[in-house]
Order: C-alpha cells, then structure tokens, then sequence
C-alpha cells in the first residue's frame, strides 16, 4: 500500500544520503506497486530536433547496476529513435509522496535476444496481448474498431515485442515540503558524487 512506503520515507532530509535512500525504496516500490505515480514515469528522447515524450511502465529497477527496463512494441517511432539517439530522460511526480526524480542517461533497444525472452517469459498474459495489435503503435488509421484485438495466438506477440533498458548517470531528487523543500543530485560517472541543489 502507498500509505506503508509514506511511512517508511523521511519526514525531512537533513542529510543527502536519505534522499538516495528513499529513491531506491520509491523505485524498488514502484515496479510492483501500481498505486504510486512511479510505477508509469514519463520517458523522453530525441526525435530529430523535438523532445518526444510518453508514459511507461516501469517493469524492472536495478540500483547496483543502475538501470531501469520497461516493455514496448518495436515497430513504435521511438525504437528508431532510440537507434539514432540513445540519450534519455525519466522523470516522475508523486503528489502523495511530495517526490519528483528524474534520472537522465542512456537507453538501449533489445529485440529477439535473451533479454528479450527473459522479459517475455516473465509477462502476463494481459501483457503480451497488447503486442498482437496489427499494424503497430502510432500508424494512422481511419476505423480503430478494425484493430481490436479478438482472436489471437498471444505468444505471436513476441515478434512485435521490444525491452529498452535505461541506464542512468544521474538522479535527482526533489522532495516538496512547506517548511522547506530539498532537491540533490546524484552523479556516476567514473565515481560517484552528490551535492545539494537550490531547489
């Protein structure tokens, strides 16, 4: 429940190492915890000279290894846009938690590969539906009734299926507070490093 991980967060951060703590436990929370904010972030990458954004799933965060893994159709826009430009954001908001991170680095596009297996042999059944969609994400369409999905074979989904790892070089943390808000970074590079922020 998301009142359990309020109470297992700071009140206030008198020392920066409380807010990485709490970002691993927000994260590490958000993966099975659909009730936070955190469990669907906002990812953003380049397309030619825009900012593209969109809300994902987050299916899998790996602190030690600094990664995050969320699940996508690999005939959506952002597979080729990842493939040109691989240098991602993920943000998110939680009103209830009074916390926004934001994690910038790189994200990489796996299909039909052992990472992809993985994935797919740990999805639900309700989760692989969404990849036997004809067509692909995004195309335009005139009647979206023609692409309901009724009758499918749900493992035909794979072919269509695609895992972008992010891993990240960076996490901010902003806690939002009356009395006095907090904003650090975090940094690592070739060592780690953090400082506080004006928020």
């Amino acid at each position: 429940m998301l009142s359990n991980l309020k109470e297992k967060l700071p009140d206030s951060y008198s020392e920066i190492s409380e807010t990485l703590e709490s970002a691993k436990l927000i994260l590490s929370e958000a993966v099975p915890n659909a009730q936070t904010l955190f469990h669907t972030p906002v990812v953003s990458t380049f397309h030619e000279n825009k900012i593209v954004s969109r809300v994902m799933v987050l299916r899998e965060f790996n602190f030690d290894k600094k990664l995050l893994r969320f699940h996508t159709d690999n005939r959506a826009a952002k597979i080729k846009n990842l493939t040109k430009n691989s240098s991602a954001t993920v943000i998110g908001y939680d009103p209830d938690l009074k916390v926004q991170i934001k994690m910038q680095g790189q994200a990489n596009v796996h299909i039909n590969n052992t990472v992809t297996e993985a994935a797919w042999n740990e999805s639900t059944a309700r989760s692989k539906k969404c990849y036997s969609v004809k067509g692909g994400s995004t195309k335009e369409i005139e009647n979206p009734a023609k692409y309901d999905i009724d009758d499918f074979d749900v493992e035909e989904g794979y072919k269509n299926f695609a895992v972008i790892v992010f891993s990240f070089s960076s996490l901010e943390f902003l806690y939002l507070k009356s009395s006095g808000h907090r904003r650090a970074l975090h940094k690592w590079n070739e060592e780690y490093s953090s400082t506080w922020l004006v928020p």
